[in-house]
């Protein structure tokens, strides 16, 4: 099943723009080949307002929140998942608003590093956000005119956690699932095995919009988890493809299978490769020669 991916997408920098019956969104101009046009940052309500992902620190972002909030009383900041381009503005805000801060929990890994491991993702997590409300599956947080429920999430990072507005069919899905890209599922932060198990909780519920971390709204959501889905399988037929063909490091596979790619993303992609291998090697599909790395050598089983 081919996904059909959804560019057009117009960021208004520093404009809060109304996506759903009371939330609006507002964009960092923080534009990257990771980042699309930048974080969105959602406000919910209207007269007490909920703040999810503040993003990065950045001075212009903050005085478009300012502006966005109008002086309404800010309850509840939510944070998706601890990423350094959603969670950072998260302490000037509380302390500008006094907000109480909910999320799943503190930036971790997916998995205890290895001897001699060393994460190449550190750079990326807010190692300093700490959350009032740590949040787990199916809690519902209320507020003034809207109640929130966690929906754990794990696999592009530990800590996802996508948020759904309670009896509107909207849920905020963070990185989880964009309607622009795929998401980044980069050991030791991510998990290909929790990831699409996240993918199947998702297809559980009945949501009707999507109002993801990057790019714009996602309407038809549960044929485009579908799609995910199939496009993780098709990824994990051609790493296998590659393994039977002769291929034994991840940098072939990558030239192989991403020959179509943005170079600039060939260092994520093989991140993305090393997931799907850490599965596929747990389910007894593929065989670590050496170690099961960035820099391993393996094959079929």
């Amino acid at each position: 099943m081919a996904i059909e991916f959804q560019t057009a997408f117009d960021p208004a920098y520093g404009t809060a723009v109304p996506v759903a019956a009371g939330v609006s969104r507002l964009t960092v101009n923080n534009p990257s080949a990771f980042t699309f046009h930048g974080t969105n940052t959602y406000l919910v309500g209207t007269e007490t307002l909920a703040v999810i992902d503040p993003g990065p620190e950045d001075d212009a972002h903050f005085e478009a929140l300012k502006r966005a909030i109008a002086g309404r009383p800010v309850s509840h900041i939510f944070v998706t998942h601890t990423h350094r381009d959603h969670s950072p503005l998260t302490a000037r805000l509380k302390q500008s608003t006094g907000a109480v801060v909910v999320a799943e929990g503190p930036h971790r890994p997916a998995r205890p590093l290895r001897i001699g491991e060393i994460n190449p993702l550190d750079a990326s997590g807010d190692l300093d956000f700490t959350a009032d409300v740590h949040l787990a599956d199916g809690d519902v947080v209320e507020g003034d005119g809207f109640a929130i429920r966690g929906v754990f999430t794990p696999g592009h990072t530990a800590n996802h956690m996508s948020f759904g507005l309670e009896g509107t069919g909207v849920l905020f899905s963070g990185d989880h699932v964009m309607a622009w890209s795929t998401s980044i599922v980069a050991p030791p932060d991510g998990s290909m095995s929790d990831y699409m198990a996240s993918l199947d909780r998702l297809l559980s519920r009945d949501d009707r919009l999507y109002l993801p971390g990057h790019g714009g709204p996602l309407r038809k959501p549960l044929p485009f988890l579908r799609g995910l889905k199939a496009h993780r399988k098709m990824r994990e037929r051609a790493i296998l493809e590659r393994l039977r063909g002769g291929d034994r490091t991840i940098p072939d596979m990558v030239r192989a299978i991403y020959r179509d790619t943005d170079p600039r993303l060939h260092g994520a992609a093989g991140l993305s490769v090393l997931a799907q291998i850490e599965d596929l090697v747990a389910k007894g599909a593929a065989v670590a020669e050496t170690d099961v790395s960035i820099d391993g050598v393996f094959r079929v089983a």
